[in-house]
């Protein structure tokens, strides 16, 4: 679906007005009917334009590019089989870049391929994601048609399309607004792509513009699976050492998906074969050329189609030729008349491409006069017409002419394209390059500030910055520019600052805001300036301590008002980063009552958050921290960043104290905003999606963890990546996935990072041990423990692994006393020193840790695993269901086969029915050497979820629970959860239950939230009388095998 564009500068026209098409010439199919020579009439004012007046059979013989096209038809192939791919075609100007990527369209095409074009242009730098637009526009209109739909579905990407002036979307205040549309557009691909395969082709990457950089590489880190093929084409002839373009080429070139494709200049044979096609089809002069004219040729072109091809209608046997291109292509240009020379240089200065109205203003021609020009000009094949305007046939011939004009001449039309396009409402950013190509400062200050704030609200914050940048160098040099911008310069440099840092470059943003401070005398802007600089610090990983002076300064002299609520909040966040911790509260807690009296919604919620945290880490209530975090939820701030990361940090809370059916429910809650506002690739909403799989792993809902593994890349190339992947292998290893061992490939190369080490090799060590090799588990744990800080909590859990290992190996001594030595001092020193505290994941996986010591020893004590299964009772499945394995199997040591069949059989039915197939293999073993039946032969092991080999297979649906019984309101709770509510209902309290089930009283604290929120109820009481109508007495959990 190859889009048409309107470029005529009128406001209906759109926001982009040079969105240029297909190049056409040897490079491209621009006729339907080229094998017959037929012409496609289009009306122009009151006469006919022919669009094509040769027959054109020649663009459609692909000559000498054979290897290169099957490169490309492979990553059509890999994208057809659901895995996604990236082909970057480069080549000099002319050399065929676009011919072989439309017979690669028109492949796709045949196949069933949905194709999206999108072209840049040499103004590209200015106007952000011109070829997502073009591409889109097109595609849009169709409503019926496979693209239109998830379009127009998505308001980042209506933004794109011409007449939809809406402005940024609530809340997408920075950097928000590109994370949303970057997300549109992939979860936009994604969608149709799950009914046809998509091929989308960025023309001409050497004048994209920054933004559109940044989506092609978010593009191609981000796909995975999906039915998708991105294409880019580039010039290499115009990859200077300093082009944007460059580094990230390196970037790209260096991920597993992507295909570089270099075209070399065609051979003799080749050039031979070609000059005599565009001979047989009247594309040279008028006899046949040979002999000594076609060596003439080929040894002049280069092996350069284009070139040879403007040598052949110039006449190859001319005595003389010019010696370049472009000397050559303005040879051709002296051969029309006069008026025609004047149309094409009006064309030139316009672009690739101008609309025939905005044309015929321009030149000042009357209808008759300029259609003639333009028939003369469309004859020689200089410029070919489309429905409502004309393209250049190259690239190359408008540089030339463009380059010819004379200075006067071409600030003299640039004036008056920028009236033109003022008169329509054209694009400022076009606007802005008119006036400043016309000399005309006024113009361009108003016109690029309009651009700037275009670029902000479109998620395009690098065009921003710059355009916001070039209103301020001209600032100066404009008479009244305050008026002519509408705001203070102060403003215009705030929000080029804003820019620069929603764009990443916060080292750029912090220098901008300095230089504004030294300049500022007004006390309102000099508490505002410190208050940025201070935020632009931290997000730099800048001077700390100038962070805090700044934000100092700002709550000093800001009046009480937002900004003062804004820089306490701030001043919080400088102080709890340099370990202050109680002013860091103090400063939050009066941030909160300043944002509350002005209502400063943004900074009442981000002093929550800051307190809930300094609560968190330095308090002594994990309630209150819970509590500060809830009342962040309850209402939006206007910034969707800060409602976002009040989520992910309560649901976090929760997971880490064993609340997880609340901890489900929040991040459920999150990922659902995140979704519907465009956010999913965001910080936190990438951050709340790994959580909600880790609680769903922990709770035994495996089928949804996978699900959301899916959006889990395998083929990694960042650390970001690698860490969101690492996630995917706890239920991959669990369920013994084939998938996993190409994770850990992909993620064997960051294994210095330590998060990703400690997951990936930690699970790692795990598949080893499941396979019987404990020396490979063992060599992964000492490794991350060398990596992991002695007070890290991490190293429980990677300590209880190794010593499962040593205990296979049947090592003792030293290794054993030295793993559970580190255990024990991260469990009682922790992050924060004495203060800090262990959440029930982290008591369980200690308790694991010494059960294994003994276990290692020969110690034949069934307690330690007693209280290692009942530690993860919490609500952690599959580890409790672990750790009974165990249990059973000392239980079977000292003889009590009853009670070791019992355990057994309860971990039996977990491994089933969460299709944990190593675990279950390893529990049938041990029950046929016991000579226990196998309770799980005649039913269903698991969902059939959890067969499929590739976690992108699971099928969507609500998954069924681990061994929960339907259409009870017990059904939900785990037998530890059973067990306690019996208790409460008999009118127990905690203390009491905690005696009677051998753990503490703070975890039967945990489990009463989860009984309460899984019961919907909010009270024991009312837990109680739920109890009570479902028959539960204590002795009824026993037989619970959740």
């Amino acid at each position: 679906m190859r889009s048409n564009r309107s470029t005529d500068g009128s406001a209906d026209a759109e926001k982009f007005s040079r969105l240029s098409d297909d190049a056409s010439g040897p490079d491209a199919a621009a006729c339907d009917a080229e094998a017959g020579g037929s012409a496609e009439p289009v009306l122009s004012g009151s006469r006919v334009i022919l669009t094509c007046v040769v027959a054109r059979t020649p663009q459609r013989v692909l000559i000498g590019r054979s290897a290169e096209l099957d490169r490309l038809v492979g990553v059509l192939d890999a994208a057809t089989a659901g895995l996604a791919g990236v082909a970057l075609v480069g080549g000099d100007a002319g050399i065929g870049k676009t011919r072989i990527v439309t017979e690669l369209c028109d492949l796709a095409q045949r196949r069933g391929f949905v194709t999206l074009t999108g072209q840049c242009a040499e103004l590209g730098d200015a106007l952000p994601y011109l070829p997502l637009a073009d591409a889109l526009r097109g595609a849009a209109a169709d409503a019926d048609g496979p693209v239109g739909p998830a379009v127009t579905a998505r308001p980042a990407l209506r933004r794109l399309l011409p007449g939809d002036e809406a402005g940024p979307a609530e809340g997408t205040t920075g950097g928000l607004a590109q994370q949303r549309l970057f997300g549109s557009v992939l979860d936009m691909l994604s969608e149709v792509a799950g009914r046809q395969p998509v091929l989308f082709v960025f023309e001409d990457l050497h004048w994209a513009d920054r933004s559109t950089r940044d989506l092609l590489v978010f593009l191609t880190r981000m796909l995975q699976r999906e039915r998708v093929c991105l294409v880019g084409t580039y010039r290499t002839d115009d990859l200077h050492r300093r082009h944007p373009l460059r580094p990230v080429l390196a970037e790209l070139r260096r991920l597993p998906l992507v295909t570089s494709v270099e075209l070399p200049p065609l051979g003799d044979d080749e050039m031979a074969e070609y000059l005599a096609v565009l001979d047989r089809y009247g594309e040279g002069p008028a006899g046949p050329v040979a002999g000594h004219g076609l060596t003439t040729v080929i040894e002049r072109a280069g092996g350069n189609p284009f070139f040879a091809e403007e040598l052949l209608a110039a006449g190859a046997e001319r005595a003389r030729l010019p010696g370049t291109l472009a000397d050559l292509l303005l040879a051709r240009v002296e051969t029309l008349s006069e008026t025609a020379r004047q149309v094409l240089r009006v064309a030139a200065v316009a672009g690739r491409r101008v609309g025939h109205d905005l044309l015929r203003d321009a030149t000042g021609l009357g209808d008759l006069p300029l259609e003639d020009a333009l028939r003369e000009i469309v004859s020689q094949r200089l410029l070919t017409a489309g429905s409502d305007g004309y393209t250049f046939r190259h690239a190359l011939l408008q540089e030339a002419v463009y380059d010819d004009l004379l200075p006067g001449e071409r600030t003299r039309l640039h004036t008056a394209f920028a009236a033109l396009l003022a008169e329509r409402g054209g694009a400022p950013a076009e606007l802005a390059h008119h006036h400043l190509a016309g000399h005309d400062l006024p113009g361009a200050l108003r016109a690029s500030v309009e651009a700037g704030r275009l670029a902000a609200g479109l998620g395009a914050p690098a065009e921003a910055h710059r355009h916001f940048e070039r209103a301020l160098e001209v600032w100066d040099q404009v008479p009244e520019a305050e008026r002519l911008a509408g705001e203070h310069r102060a403003r215009i440099a705030l929000a080029s600052a804003a820019a620069a840092a929603a764009a990443g470059d916060y080292h750029r943003a912090a220098e901008q805001v300095r230089r504004l401070r030294r300049e500022a005398s007004d006390p309102v802007l000099i508490a505002e300036t410190g208050e940025r600089l201070s935020y632009y610090l931290a997000d730099a990983g800048g001077d700390e301590a100038e962070a805090v002076a700044a934000a100092r300064e700002a709550v000093d002299i800001a009046p009480h008002s937002p900004l003062l609520a804004r820089a306490l909040a701030t001043y919080a966040r400088a102080l709890f980063r340099q370990y202050h911790d109680e002013e860091a509260a103090a400063t939050a807690s009066r941030a909160l009552e300043v944002a509350e009296a002005t209502g400063a919604h943004d900074a009442e919620v981000s002093a929550l958050v800051s307190l809930a945290l300094i609560e968190e880490e330095f308090g002594s209530s994990v309630e209150r921290a819970v509590d500060l975090l809830t009342r962040a939820t309850r209402r939006p701030s206007g910034d969707l960043s800060i409602d976002l990361r009040a989520r992910f940090n309560l649901a976090r809370i929760h997971y880490e104290n064993g609340a997880l059916a609340v901890a489900a429910r929040i991040t459920e809650d999150g990922v659902r905003l995140a979704g519907e506002t465009g956010l999913t690739w965001s910080t936190f909403g990438t951050d709340l999606r790994f959580l909600h799989y880790l609680v769903h792993y922990a709770d035994g809902d495996w089928d949804a963890a996978e699900r959301l593994a899916g959006g889990f890349g395998v083929r990694v190339g960042t650390r970001a990546e690698a860490q969101l992947s690492s996630f995917a292998l706890f239920a991959e290893v669990g369920r013994g996935r084939p998938g996993a061992d190409e994770r850990l490939r992909w993620l064997s190369r960051f294994w210095s990072d330590a998060l990703i080490g400690y997951m990936a090799r930690g699970m790692a060590a795990e598949q080893a041990l499941w396979r019987g090799d404990p020396q490979t588990a063992l060599d992964h744990v000492d490794a991350i423990v060398a990596a992991l800080e002695p007070f890290d909590p991490s190293v429980i859990r990677i300590a209880a692994t190794g010593l499962w290992a040593l205990a296979d190996l049947g090592r003792t001594g030293k290794p054993c006393d030295d793993l559970l030595r580190r255990a024990r001092w991260a469990a009682e020193n922790g992050p924060n020193g004495p203060r800090g505290r262990l959440g029930p994941e982290g008591v369980a996986w200690l308790a694991r840790a010494e059960a294994e010591w003994h276990r290692a020893h020969g110690t034949e004590d069934p307690e330690v695993w007693r209280r290692a299964t009942a530690a993860f009772g919490f609500g952690f499945v599959y580890e409790e269901a672990r750790s009974r394995w165990r249990l059973a199997e000392s239980l079977l040591r000292t003889g009590d086969r009853a009670a070791a069949r019992a355990e057994w059989e309860r971990a039996v039915h977990v491994a089933a029915a969460l299709g944990a197939r190593p675990f279950l293999e390893t529990l049938r073993a041990v029950g046929a050497r016991a000579g226990f039946p196998d309770p799980t032969a005649a039913i269903p092991t698991a969902s059939p979820a959890a067969h499929d080999g590739d976690a992108q297979e699971i099928a969507a649906g609500e998954p069924p629970r681990v061994a929960r019984e339907p259409g009870r309101r017990l059904s939900a709770l785990t037998a530890r959860e059973r067990e306690v509510l019996a208790h409460v209902a008999d009118g127990l309290a905690n203390r009491e239950i905690g005696a009677r089930l051998f753990i503490s009283q703070k975890t039967v604290s945990v489990h009463v939230s989860n009984i309460l929120a899984k019961l919907g109820v909010t009270s024991r009481t009312q837990a109680a009388a739920v109890a009570l109508q479902e028959g539960l007495s204590p002795g009824a959990a026993d037989g619970n095998t959740v």
